[in-house]
């Protein structure tokens, strides 16, 4: 068993690589993309609203699934549009739009708790719209949104999964292709064992991070 793990287990790290660049990416843009979309939801320019909290409706109300298979087979398919992704692209474009819509849900919650006077007492100390938003506000949602964030960070470990379908060489697919060429579960195993690795160092990773907000408290 271990002479047939250690020949298995460079495809699986391979594709492991190929999971955690989904991950990464994804957090990386959609945080501060769902900081955006949860102000512009917020925003008193009602059209601006209006088409982001359709977004947010669709990414939110649709499966994600349902979204990777649209953005890489359906998106060339458009009459006018005819947009064509590399499958690597395709996944993280998708990825992207739906965590986005998620985490501006969550923000807005947070932007929501902080009380009016904040805002208007920074007023008073010169501060502008975006310098309050950056300097005092942002600092206190990211206390309160850290667990609903954290529920989301270790669902996108998890959802990483989903660009199996459109052929793209993750963890995933890697333990497929080699169980069903072996006849055997250990790769999934395997498999398995690694996804709860990476869920429990991003447990860990947000616990560092709560206790590093905690004097919001």
């Amino acid at each position: 068993m271990l002479h047939y793990t250690s020949e298995i287990l460079p495809s699986l790290l391979n594709g492991t690589v190929m999971t955690l660049k989904i991950f990464f990416w994804t957090l990386i843009a959609s945080l501060p993309l769902g900081i955006l979309v949860s102000l512009g939801r917020s925003s008193k320019f009602k059209p601006l609203s209006w088409i982001l909290s359709f977004y947010i409706w669709v990414m939110r109300g649709t499966p994600l699934l349902l979204q990777l298979i649209f953005v890489f087979y359906g998106l060339p398919n458009l009459p006018f549009f005819h947009i064509v992704f590399e499958r690597y692209d395709a996944a993280l474009f998708a990825f992207i739009l739906n965590y986005t819509a998620y985490f501006a849900e969550i923000f807005r919650g947070g932007f929501g708790a902080i009380s009016q006077g904040q805002y208007e007492g920074t007023q008073v100390l010169g501060l502008n719209y975006w310098q309050t938003i950056r300097k005092i506000v942002v600092p206190q949602v990211v206390k309160i949104v850290i667990p609903s964030i954290g529920n989301e960070v270790i669902n996108l470990v998890k959802d990483s999964s989903l660009v199996y379908v459109i052929g793209l060489g993750d963890l995933l697919r890697a333990g497929n292709i080699a169980s069903s060429r072996d006849v055997t579960l250990l790769p999934l195993v395997l498999v398995g064992i690694i996804y709860l690795l990476l869920t429990l160092i991003c447990t860990w990773i947000l616990k560092v991070v709560e206790k590093h907000y905690s004097y919001y408290r």
